[in-house]
């Protein structure tokens, strides 16, 4: 039954959280995405994810943000067996 494979495959296998409250906007993370899911929105230029599914859990926006804003973490549907 290939159905239950291909519900799972639009699942994001990670989840990109980020701190609206730590986030300062330096754009930082940007620069280092290989994908470019992230993106600056707003008058503050607050980070924000494009698209999620996209993410190959690199850590690079985590391990470059200064102000310690962004976790990558993997999704609850990326967890179940």
């Amino acid at each position: 039954m290939s159905n239950s494979n291909s519900s799972t495959a639009s699942q994001p296998k990670y989840r990109v959280l980020i701190s609206q409250e730590w986030c300062k906007g330096c754009g930082i993370c940007i620069s280092f995405c290989p994908k470019n899911i992230l993106a600056a929105e707003g008058l503050d230029q607050k980070v924000k994810v494009t698209d999620e599914s996209l993410c190959i859990n690199c850590t690079m926006c985590e391990v470059h943000c200064p102000d310690f804003a962004i976790q990558i973490v993997p999704s609850e549907a990326n967890n179940e067996r």
